[in-house]
């Protein structure tokens, strides 16, 4: 009878003991999770929330500010086949055409050479880097999102 109940307790003190380090375990997982998701949650400072916020935003955020920038990022998004190549190639060269912009002032022009870059200088007064944003779905989103709508805003500049 000692001898199970010995055992008894000695069993209940190792359950309680690995109980208490699997919770322990199990609160650093978390922690270490919840760490992770953060920092893949967030693209090149933005957070998952914030690109859903862009999403759902006015096109302001997502609209280039000048043609110059929205010809540069038309060229961008045509590199990374996040708009069709020929309509985005098409409607920049047509955009640049119509600002007089020679190919040399294109290489002087930082608005241009920041779209080239995926930097988009927006309507709103910010500048969205879309390189940075990662390839979550979400990013992708946004990245598409803000292809059609500069297309679209250079379409509306060509008219």
């Amino acid at each position: 009878m000692k001898k199970a109940f010995l055992f008894s307790a000695t069993l209940g003190a190792l359950l309680l003991t690995g109980a208490a380090s699997a919770a322990s375990w199990q609160e650093s997982l978390s922690s270490a999770a919840s760490e992770l998701s953060g920092s893949s949650a967030q693209s090149g400072g933005l957070s998952a929330s914030s690109l859903a916020g862009l999403l759902g935003n006015s096109s302001q955020s997502l609209s280039a500010g000048t043609m110059n920038n929205a010809a540069g990022i038309l060229e961008y998004c045509a590199k990374q086949k996040l708009a069709s190549v020929t309509d985005a190639e098409n409607v920049k060269n047509q955009v640049l055409g119509k600002l007089g912009m020679d190919t040399q002032q294109q290489k002087e022009d930082t608005n241009y050479l920041e779209g080239i870059q995926g930097l988009l200088n927006a309507q709103n007064g910010q500048q969205l880097n879309l390189t940075t944003l990662g390839n979550s779905s979400l990013a992708k989103q946004v990245k598409t999102k803000a292809c059609d709508l500069v297309l679209k805003q250079g379409v509306n500049f060509l008219s």
